[in-house]
């Protein structure tokens, strides 16, 4: 049965893994019929050359954009700082429904809850940090959503059955009945919602500090720069949380290892300075005028 108590559509078996199968073809019918309106209706400009000379080009500005970003250290220790914190945010967000199911053996629909309540924190706490971001600045506003993630962190990893906070706080392990019927699990998912509060706001300030850092003649450059650093390590949490799971036998520890990628993410943005275009020229991202260096 559905979780609405209904028969699976088409036929559907769940004891053969159906249900799961299903999520590909479900996905792709979705970005066919919402990407559709770019392929139609989106103007595109003539190419101007071949792709082999267009790559060439690439190459190019790729490597006269890392010499440029040699030239500003504050710049370079941003990027250095958003690598290792927006791989913690990654993995935590992957990883904390699968620690969820081994804590508490979540099934699918209360993964799915899960991540659905985090995107509903994640709404309003994006629409309000637009307001505080052009309050407190961007790197501000970078630094106070480590911190929440890091607080995050440390209370998913310190929650058991019986507690939470490392055993400073005490919980009913009883099973009330429903979805996230313990105290423990609604403790779970309190320190959850931190994570929601924090991984869209923490996303949009960091290319709100890069688009103030850099000339808009150069954002393409800057931004690809920006894109390339954060895939090429992707890897590097999820990595590191499975390795020391696996040495350990231990998940928590396994997550426990978030913690060194938001501190060094956090001891990196530290010593940023404020955004800082060349030339010295510093200027809200919204209000800025055209500026030459």
């Amino acid at each position: 049965k559905t979780a609405l108590g209904l028969d699976p559509a088409f036929g559907l078996d769940p004891m053969t893994g159906d249900d799961a199968r299903v999520t590909g073809p479900i996905g792709a019918i979705w970005y066919l019929v919402f990407i559709l309106p770019m392929f139609l209706f989106t103007p595109d400009t003539a190419p101007t050359q071949k792709v082999d000379g267009a790559v060439r080009q690439g190459l190019s500005e790729l490597k006269s954009t890392w010499g440029e970003l040699r030239e500003r250290a504050g710049l370079l220790r941003f990027y250095i700082g958003r690598m290792f914190y927006q791989d913690g945010v990654n993995a935590l967000i992957t990883f904390g429904g699968t620690f969820a199911v081994g804590m508490f053996g979540w099934v699918t629909l209360e993964i799915g809850i899960f991540g659905i309540l985090l995107n509903l924190v994640a709404i309003p706490s994006c629409i309000a940090a637009g307001f505080i971001d052009s309050k407190i600045g961007s790197r501000a506003m970078i630094i106070g959503s480590i911190l929440c993630l890091i607080f995050a962190t440390l209370g998913i990893v310190s929650t058991t059955p019986e507690s939470t906070l490392f055993g400073l706080v005490e919980l009913d392990s009883a099973d009330l009945g429903g979805l996230f019927a313990t105290e423990a699990e609604k403790a779970y998912l309190f320190f959850g919602a931190f994570i929601g509060l924090a991984f869209g706001p923490i996303q949009a300030s960091s290319r709100s500090y890069l688009g103030q850092s850099v000339l808009p003649s150069d954002a393409g450059r800057f931004f690809g720069l920006y894109s390339l650093i954060g895939r090429a390590t992707s890897f590097l949490a999820p990595f590191t949380v499975a390795t020391v799971t696996l040495w350990t036998g231990s998940a928590a520890a396994g997550m426990s290892t978030l913690l060194a990628f938001f501190l060094l993410g956090l001891a990196f943005m530290l010593t940023v300075p404020k955004p800082v275009q060349p030339g010295g020229h510093t200027a809200p991202f919204r209000k800025a005028a055209p500026i030459t260096s």
